[in-house]
């Protein structure tokens, strides 16, 4: 069973009671803990582990692992393959009081070109301000020593040498890489159910600050969730996809003097399987 934490950082003193209750309301003995790599403070990951439990958290990545500066290494002419991951044990010591840890790292292509991107915006912001063209505002690439300003090319080169790298740390036994970061992953599915857009606000009770306007919005929430979730399990569709796709076949009926016209393209086969699979299901 895994329970996935989002949000603000919890403390252990809050966390713990959590777990232990989830544990005892649903007469579990082990449960994974899945969170962001900010949600997890160093004290919790112990008591996590102090608890008997296991963890799937994301790993903060200061610097370029070594596993990945001797790929690059082995081969300086090469991109490191898209979607390539390097698994790193790291086993505990005799005076540790932790389970064996193992850090994954995956690179993702798309991912480097995002993170790239935004590198080249904010060292080009930098160079500006170093050259006095634009005033210095908060910029990481921008160094000062004094009255002295430099844009700080070795933060630079690390940025890029780790863009397209994300680490993932759990203290599970033997762990499947590929069901590690797709269970971590599934942390960004709860976040996409919680995001609201300006309408969804619009639409909350006016006294949403009283419990039950809230506990309201949040029954709605996860009802939308499970119903989402319902969708992409039976058609094999990403909800966005399905969305999308469906929306555009909806019938329009539109009265034109004493005339009715109808207008409804004809579904294409992938999505008239996708509604068969919904219809056959009830």
């Amino acid at each position: 069973m895994v329970h996935a934490f989002e949000g603000n950082r919890a403390e252990t003193t809050t966390m713990l009671p959590v777990l232990t209750g989830f544990l005892q309301a649903h007469d579990l003995s082990e449960v994974t803990v899945v969170a962001d790599a900010g949600m997890v403070s160093e004290a919790n990951k112990q008591a996590i582990e102090a608890a008997g439990l296991s963890f799937i958290l994301g790993a903060r990545v200061p610097d370029v692992p070594y596993l990945i500066r001797t790929w690059r290494e082995q081969h300086p002419d090469r991109e490191i393959p898209d979607g390539h991951v390097f698994v790193q044990p790291w086993p505990a010591g005799p005076t540790d009081h932790r389970r064996d840890h193992t850090f994954i790292y995956q690179y993702k292509a798309d991912r480097a070109r995002r993170t790239l991107r935004g590198i080249d915006q904010q060292v080009t912001k930098a160079e500006n301000a170093v050259a006095g063209r634009t005033p210095v505002k908060r910029n990481r690439y921008v160094r000062l020593t004094g009255a002295d300003k430099s844009v700080n090319r070795t933060l630079e080169a690390k940025n890029r040498a780790l863009a397209g790298i994300k680490g993932y740390v759990t203290n599970l036994p033997n762990p499947d890489p590929a069901q590690v970061i797709a269970t971590y992953s599934r942390l960004l599915n709860v976040e996409k159910s919680f995001r609201m857009s300006k309408s969804d606000l619009a639409a909350r009770p006016v006294y949403h600050h009283t419990r039950e306007s809230i506990e309201a919005h949040l029954n709605i929430v996860f009802a939308a969730l499970a119903v989402s979730r319902w969708i992409e399990n039976t058609t094999g569709w990403p909800l966005r996809k399905f969305v999308t796709t469906a929306r555009r076949y909806r019938t329009i009926t539109i009265q034109a003097g004493d005339h009715t016209i109808t207008a409804a393209g004809p579904l294409p086969d992938d999505l008239r399987a996708a509604l068969d699979a919904i219809h056959g299901t009830h």
